[in-house]
């Protein structure tokens, strides 16, 4: 099992899964430049294994081995999770879109053109402040 790759502690973090090693740490590396707190896991194995954050964005890469994206979205959903969720994907279906947007995922397209991901996260993490705020 994958452990998380250390980060900085905030109110409200960022939860990143790729199988990827490369672009897992780049993105968290881009991440946490953009002031974010990153725990990054490799497989959705580990972060259902894993203890929860208290609020964080999920940000999920829809290819992983054993499960896509959208059935860990699914899996933390059926858990009570209700957090905001970026997926990540290349040339997905119509119907994984429609899926996505059923369990309220943001889907940023494959390849990763300048801040999509960032601005996407950062809209995320206002989402649960304001939310929080609310409460």
């Amino acid at each position: 099992m994958e452990t998380p790759v250390e980060s900085r502690s905030g109110p409200a973090g960022v939860v990143l899964v790729d199988n990827d090693a490369a672009l897992l740490n780049a993105l968290k590396f881009a991440l946490e430049t953009e002031g974010f707190s990153v725990r990054a896991f490799s497989d959705a194995s580990a972060v259902l294994a894993g203890e929860p954050e208290s609020r964080a964005c999920y940000v999920l890469d829809q290819n992983l081995p054993g499960m896509t994206g959208l059935e860990l979205l699914s899996r933390l959903r059926s858990r009570g999770r209700d957090d905001p969720a970026i997926l990540i994907a290349t040339q997905l279906s119509a119907a994984a879109r429609e899926q996505a947007r059923a369990m309220g995922a943001v889907i940023v397209e494959k390849p990763l053109l300048g801040d999509a991901l960032a601005c996407e996260v950062r809209r995320a993490i206002e989402r649960i402040g304001a939310i929080d705020r609310d409460q």
